[in-house]
């Protein structure tokens, strides 16, 4: 499967904001927004007018990169949330909250959504009791998500539930660290989704 190698803070840069995108280094000094906040490349420091299609576009890039998806990837979840019933763009950010890789980075066992996709991909995840290793697949309201028990004193779960501890608590997620496990309790109203998007300029711009 076709996966983004580069380096990571160069998205940060190019979007002038934090994506966290490295887990606790993005709340360092070490932070490449804090030390080079600008676009990479030799024209970064240039100022470039934006147009409307510029900013659906921004809009959309960054979408993609918060989630860790490709073109084609995020293009079938928008398909899908513009065939649903009600607001399309509310339901393309659940779709994207309800992905596997994003819960178990939402639910604190990894550190960032790289690092949640590579546990699920080892088959180091469970949804209830049986083993999924699709970072894709979808978790519907009420099932239960954990790691495998081997992995529930692993150093780096703890330590991912620690700086997860130092983040805003979900109001639709359940999470129990003494059993590693976590539950979606329904799925997210728009306010209750901790990204600085603006999805309506995604919709935009595929629907031209």
């Amino acid at each position: 499967m076709a996966r983004y190698t580069d380096a990571v803070c160069r998205l940060c840069r190019r979007e002038g904001r934090k994506l966290y995108l490295k887990g606790e280094r993005c709340e360092s000094p070490k932070c490449a927004i804090n030390k080079r906040n600008f676009p990479p490349g030799q024209a970064g420091l240039g100022r470039n007018k934006v147009s409307p299609y510029g900013m659906q576009l921004r809009e959309k890039q960054r979408a993609k990169r918060i989630y860790g998806l490709l073109e084609a990837q995020f293009r079938q979840v928008f398909a899908r949330a513009d065939h649903m019933n009600g607001v399309t763009g509310t339901l393309l950010l659940q779709l994207l909250e309800s992905r596997l890789d994003n819960l178990v980075y939402r639910m604190g066992f990894a550190t960032s959504r790289a690092a949640a996709r590579q546990l699920v991909r080892h088959g180091n995840v469970l949804v209830d009791g049986r083993k999924i290793d699709i970072p894709s697949c979808r978790i519907k309201v009420g099932q239960v998500v954990t790691v495998k028990p081997r992995f529930k004193e692993a150093e780096m779960v703890k330590h991912s539930l620690d700086v997860a501890g130092k983040r805003p608590a979900l109001s639709w997620i359940e999470l129990n660290p003494e059993t590693v496990s976590g539950r979606l309790l329904a799925m997210p109203a728009r306010e209750d989704i901790p990204v600085e998007l603006n999805e309506q300029l995604i919709v935009e711009l595929y629907s031209k």
